[in-house]
């Protein structure tokens, strides 16, 4: 008895060391897709010790209370119906095809829309007194950002917090010029290139010239912000300076998926953090997996964000996976299609993950987001891509250049198309050899990059930032960073040399030349 009342004291005890040993983590989260690998470290941090709190709007798609967290929510001038609309208006537009002309001024349009509503957002949230003031008095130890949109950075600033970045990527590469990081035009493929590191003549040129028009996006992307950030900071400020600022950089990349490039020291690479360990199948699902026999299953799912498509294209698919004998499981929240075939199963949601763990799964069919292709990774299942939209035609393009999917245009597929690539994947070994050997490398680490993460966070309210990371580059204009005064003064001092070498040897030649003439003068007056 006494042994055991010894065992709770003793975890009483590590669990209030813990608790006490535990910092304060301010959190400013991106909506969406964005989120659900976020919370995953949050978890782990909350698990740890730490007091985490997020600061969301009150109108958001994902981002909801709970329990772990601290949630401090603000008010925004739009309302829960139109962030909903919105962001399932991003998977209706997908599948539409308009003229060349109308696709640029869609695209213009989305981008006005979006800056102006994350913008509308963080203003809010900026000039929220009462919310401000909570903030300023907790006293954090750092903060956690998704800096895709600046707000976060723009309040760490404010609040001279050390941050950790979590992220994807940013737009126009700036998570690279942000830290400094060389990122060569020749090899290191642009986003919406879809090219490969090893790039034909015609696709150098193509990422040079998207490369060079990256500059524009981003003024255009990050104009309001910059002026907010301005605005609000009492002083002239860039958003590249602002990045700059970060501690951590935690992307959510994996040299097995993306392609080898240079990082920074600051830069850390958690790709595959939302690989959790599987979990059992409710029944539901495992008497399914299960009635699918010796053929399996197909796991069939466009995102978080996509679950309902047009009916045309709905038929299209739904004939093309009556083609094969797997069991199919579709996440459709659509109107069901007349054609649907007895062996696909419609699902409002799936535990994805767990389902593409199981044995049985022979195929994944996948919009082509990072948090689908490292779950496909992570349980060597080969993929069938749908891109469609943001940086999902680029990770299409790395899953099919790597012999692990293939990649179909949701705008000109037919049934035919979806079949045959369907098929291949299935029955073509060389694609389940080709993602089992990914999935070797991925897996082979000594450190689950969950726990990377959480550790680098950790790091930061620790020593309160990472500046030993920090490269002196950020403390060089433009000029010093190429060596430009370098080459201009050592060319100037050859150019010297050189004139100077010039003018002695003239000399030279001048003071040789007046001797001669005065000795043969002086020869010829002797003669005489």
């Amino acid at each position: 008895m006494w042994r055991h009342q010894i065992q709770a004291g003793l975890l009483l005890f590590l669990s209030c060391w813990s608790l006490a040993e535990g910092g304060k983590l301010l959190v400013v989260p991106q909506d969406g897709s964005h989120w659900l690998s976020m919370r995953v470290v949050l978890e782990r941090l909350w698990e740890r010790g730490h007091k985490i709190v997020a600061v969301v709007p009150e109108a958001a798609l994902f981002l909801k209370s709970s329990q772990r967290f601290t949630i401090k929510t603000y008010s925004v001038s739009y309302t829960q119906e139109f962030v909903e609309r919105f962001y399932n208006s991003l998977g209706e537009k997908s599948f539409v095809n308009p003229p060349f002309l109308e696709k640029i001024r869609f695209v213009l349009n989305n981008i006005s829309e979006v800056t102006s509503m994350f913008s509308s957002s963080c203003r809010s949230l900026l000039y929220d007194e009462e919310l401000m003031k909570y903030l300023q008095d907790s006293k954090f130890d750092a903060v956690m950002v998704d800096p895709v949109l600046p707000c976060g950075p723009i309040l760490a600033e404010h609040l001279s917090l050390p941050s950790v970045y979590f992220m994807r990527g940013l737009p126009c590469t700036l998570d690279y010029k942000a830290t400094q990081c060389p990122s060569p035009y020749s090899y290191v493929p642009r986003s919406f290139t879809e090219n490969s590191d090893h790039m034909t003549f015609t696709e150098r040129v193509k990422n040079l010239l998207v490369g060079f028009s990256e500059q524009l996006l981003c003024y255009v992307f990050y104009l309001k912000h910059e002026n907010l950030a301005s605005e609000f900071l009492q002083r002239e400020v860039t958003v590249l300076e602002l990045f700059s600022k970060a501690s951590i950089w935690l992307m959510r990349y994996d040299f097995v998926f993306e392609y080898p490039r240079p990082i920074m020291p600051n830069m850390v690479y958690i790709g595959g953090i939302n690989c959790e360990q599987k979990q059992p199948l409710s029944k539901e699902f495992e008497a399914i997996v299960n009635a699918s026999g010796e053929h399996g299953i197909v796991v069939f799912s466009l995102g978080s964000m996509v679950s309902d498509i047009p009916k045309e294209r709905a038929k299209e698919i739904a004939k093309a996976l009556g083609t094969v004998p797997q069991t199919v499981l579709w996440r459709y929240t659509g109107e069901v299609p007349p054609n649907l075939p007895k062996n696909v199963k419609l699902v409002k949601w799936l535990p994805q993950n767990d389902l593409l763990a199981h044995p049985k799964t022979r195929a994944f069919i996948t919009h082509g987001g990072s948090h689908g292709v490292y779950e496909g990774i992570c349980n060597a299942v080969p993929m069938v891509l749908m891109p469609l939209f943001g940086d999902q035609m680029d990770n299409a393009k790395r899953v099919e250049s790597r012999g692990a999917g293939l990649t179909l245009n949701i705008l000109e597929m037919t049934s035919e198309d979806i079949s045959t690539a369907l098929k291949a994947v299935i029955n073509d070994k060389k694609y389940k050899e080709n993602i089992q050997r990914l999935s070797d490398l991925h897996l082979d680490r000594p450190i689950h990059p969950l726990d990377l993460a959480v550790h680098w966070v950790e790091f930061v309210m620790r020593h309160k930032g990472a500046p030993h990371l920090r490269p002196a580059a950020h403390d060089l204009n433009w000029i010093q960073y190429h060596s430009l005064d370098v080459m201009a003064f050592l060319l100037a001092v050859v150019l010297l040399s050189l004139f100077i070498s010039l003018k002695c040897c003239l000399f030279c030649c001048r003071r040789c030349c007046c001797k001669k003439g005065r000795t043969k003068k002086a020869t010829k007056a002797k003669s005489h």
